[in-house]
């Protein structure tokens, strides 16, 4: 099937499926007589792994590293799994962060009054370098 065939049977951009060609992130497919690109089924189940690895927002690094053990029928499933739990902790910490910011913000927001005044608890906090998570300068009177 040419590139646009298999982009959509992957559900990814034609830029995309060129690029992880390139990149050698996938196997470079081969090229027909007039020298378009040619993908296989094989090709596109890779391009559908890669892809759903992206979404679980392994880097092109994991990806290839995933890559590996999906060709190698005698991969450790250990393995697999030690790469997963990294790539798990990896978001627990993102939505540590994430919550942070969240209460941070919300208690800024919670803070401003919103009238006509210029003095803005979200101003404020934004601009203090030292300030923490859940210590923003208090809303002067």
């Amino acid at each position: 099937m040419n590139i646009s065939t298999a982009s959509k049977a992957a559900r990814l951009p034609v830029k995309t499926v060129r690029y992880y060609a390139d990149i050698g992130l996938v196997s470079a497919p081969s090229r027909s007589e007039t020298g378009y690109r040619t993908y296989d089924e094989s090709a596109v189940r890779k391009l559908v792994f890669v892809r759903r690895a992206r979404e679980f927002g392994f880097s092109i690094d994991g990806c290839r590293e995933l890559l590996s053990l999906y060709e190698d029928k005698h991969r450790s499933s250990a393995d697999v799994k030690r790469i997963a739990t990294k790539r798990l902790r990896e978001i627990a910490e993102k939505q540590r962060e994430l919550q942070s910011l969240h209460d941070e913000l919300t208690h800024l927001v919670d803070a401003c009054k919103g009238d006509d005044r210029p003095d803005c608890p979200i101003i404020d906090g934004l601009g203090n370098r030292d300030q923490g998570a859940r210590t923003p300068s208090r809303p002067r009177s």
